[in-house]
């Protein structure tokens, strides 16, 4: 029997890759007046991502989650929240032509700045500092200062995630995403390149399309699908003291929400059972994602499901695989099974990132292209293999011109790597590089399609 959960149950739990704060009466009154502020995210928006999800688990719709490896103070701004989206919608554009399903669009972005370290310290010649943990907890500039854990970088994440949640909702409710701007939405480094010609062969048949839908009176302003879209944040819940805060009653349901973002998950190296990252995350109504790495057993796996999702509810578990891959072949065939063979309702995603990153000669993270694109096909066709949905993919993008990740068709090798390298964690797609992907993906789904015809 688990004990009774309320927002603080995890205070008695051991809890990894977070920090001691020194100033605790500090943190205190932080703490107190976040409880104090609006939510940023309400129970109705949380309800609703968890049916889209529930229609992923079932194959009838996709999911693409994706965003920033780790917001910064430094890198907010409208411009970038703008490109950011842009590059969601033309890959929700892609994947949807292609798998004629919608896509649930889920950003890493609006709460994304907290984040888990292999190492808890970082030795720079003679000086050894605490780890960068995210601008939720520390600075990234190599100081003592700067890297000591400061309880009010919480409140000035509250701000930036509401300004950026504001902004998103513009775009996704304003008209921004209306399919009349299919063509507007490309951006300027990607023009040109083949992803974006490929791309504008799919934007001219849907200007056709609305076209010929006017030609018989069927004015496309009337149907609101077609000039707006649906728009989810999510985040790792990784700082617990910041998410309690934050965490309300629904006055209409009774039941617990985090209203940090619409969904949260556990990462890699927090999702120990008994530990206090599980323990939050059980209580809350949020969907919840789970990280599934190599050292991740399928008795465990199964573990955490009970904990996690209890009622084996449609749309509350997302189980996002991230091996490697050199070890998705090995790993993930198993964890399928056993999820299978007990009956559990979950989302299965893949994240080809983290488990492909890499230091390349010139000292710099990368993650090759190859790499990653080789891990999502590989999990696609396990899944297939399987006789199991492949539910989506979970990606560290940027909409910048970032040169982080090497490969793609652009060509960047490691000579180009410190040419844009702007990324404060780990190394991101730029946006060329996402749509490559998406176009990738795109051609998974239509040969996946084409096998079930021939079936």
């Amino acid at each position: 029997m688990q004990q009774i959960w309320t927002p603080s149950t995890w205070r008695d739990r051991p809890m990894a890759q977070v920090p001691d704060f020194a100033d605790k009466e500090q943190l205190r009154l932080v703490e107190e007046r976040l409880a104090s502020y609006p939510p940023l995210v309400f129970a109705g928006e949380v309800r609703a991502l968890k049916a889209r999800l529930a229609s992923v688990a079932e194959g009838k719709a996709l999911l693409l989650q994706g965003g920033d490896c780790a917001e910064s103070f430094a890198e907010h701004g409208a411009d970038n929240i703008r490109d950011m989206f842009r590059v969601f919608l033309q890959m929700a554009v892609v994947l949807t032509f292609a798998a004629s399903r919608p896509v649930v669009k889920i950003g890493r972005i609006a709460g994304q700045f907290a984040k888990p370290r292999s190492t808890p310290m970082e030795k720079q010649g003679d000086i050894e500092l605490l780890s960068y943990h995210g601008d939720v907890i520390n600075g990234i500039e190599f100081t003592p200062e700067a890297r000591a854990p400061d309880p009010a970088r919480q409140e000035m994440v509250y701000r930036q995630s509401a300004a950026t949640l504001n902004l998103l909702r513009a775009f996704a409710q304003g008209g921004y995403a209306n399919l009349e701007n299919v063509h507007t939405w490309m951006l300027n480094f990607v023009e040109g390149s083949p992803e974006g010609q490929s791309y504008h062969v799919i934007a001219n048949r849907i200007t056709e399309t609305l076209a010929f839908m006017r030609a018989i009176n069927l004015d496309p302003e009337l149907h609101p699908e077609l000039s707006r879209t649906d728009f989810y944040t999510s985040h790792e819940a990784l700082l617990l003291g910041y998410e309690e805060a934050l965490t309300r009653v629904d006055s209409t349901s009774g039941d617990w929400y985090a209203t940090s973002g619409h969904m949260l998950w556990i990462g890699d190296r927090t999702r120990q059972p008994d530990h206090a990252h599980v323990e939050f995350c059980r209580g809350v109504k949020n969907p919840i994602g789970l990280k599934c790495g190599p050292s991740l057993e399928a008795d465990t796996l199964l573990r955490l499901t009970d904990i996690l999702n209890p009622a084996n509810e449609p749309g509350r578990l997302t189980l996002i695989a991230r091996f490697g891959y050199d070890q998705v072949g090995d790993k993930l065939p198993a964890l399928i099974r056993a999820i299978e063979r007990e009956g559990r309702q979950v989302v299965w995603s893949c994240d080809p990132m983290h488990g492909n990153t890499i230091k390349a000669g010139n000292g710099y993270k990368t993650r090759p292209f190859e790499r990653i694109s080789r891990e999502i096909k590989d999990f696609f066709a396990i899944h297939r293999a399987e006789g199991t949905i492949a539910g989506g993919v979970h990606i560290e993008m940027s909409g910048s011109d970032v040169t982080e990740c090497t490969g793609g068709a652009g060509g960047l090798t490691e000579i180009d790597l410190p040419n844009r390298y702007l990324t404060h964690c780990d190394p991101r797609l730029n946006a060329n590089q996402a749509l490559e992907l998406a176009f990738m993906i795109a051609g998974l789904l239509k040969n996946e399609a084409e096998h079930k015809s021939l079936r």
